[in-house]
């Protein structure tokens, strides 16, 4: 049986995210591309609110992007509760431009009882790694039906 928030999320494909649960992720205004159990893909146009002074995505907003997706894919897991991030580790690897398409990707690698692993990749079109991440989950005591009937 497939969870209400994997089906909300199914029918959300090619549409922009900005109704989620996650208000950071309504501001990133992402088209979503792909969506299973253990893997996401969100397209993002980068815009002025997104970069530094020098026009470039900022680190924080790249951290921002992988890390709310890795939230997508764990939030359409089979977990009943809500797992929260407790670590987020970021390489940035090469920039991505004011007005650059990227693909934000992430995956499940290990599903454990009490902490899931997820790595996260940003790519430009041109398939060239504009930063990469890997993250644990650990679950809390929130039950996904009270975040859903919010």
């Amino acid at each position: 049986m497939t969870s209400p928030q994997l089906e909300f999320f199914k029918s959300q494909i090619g549409k922009t995210l900005d109704q989620t649960p996650s208000a950071a992720g309504n501001w990133l205004s992402g088209i979503l591309l792909e969506i299973e159990p253990g893997f996401v893909k969100v397209s993002y146009t980068i815009r002025p609110d997104m970069c530094n002074p020098a026009k470039i995505l900022h680190g924080g907003i790249a951290s921002l992007m992988m890390d709310d997706v890795i939230g997508m894919a764990n939030f359409v897991s089979e977990s009943e509760v809500l797992m929260t991030s407790i670590n987020l580790n970021v390489d940035f690897l090469s920039s991505a431009k004011l007005g650059e398409k990227v693909e934000v990707s992430a995956k499940l690698v290990r599903s454990g009882s009490n902490l899931n692993h997820w790595e996260s990749v940003i790519r430009k079109e041109s398939g060239k790694v504009v930063a990469k991440a890997s993250s644990n989950m650990i679950k809390t005591h929130i039950k996904i039906k009270e975040i859903l009937n919010q």
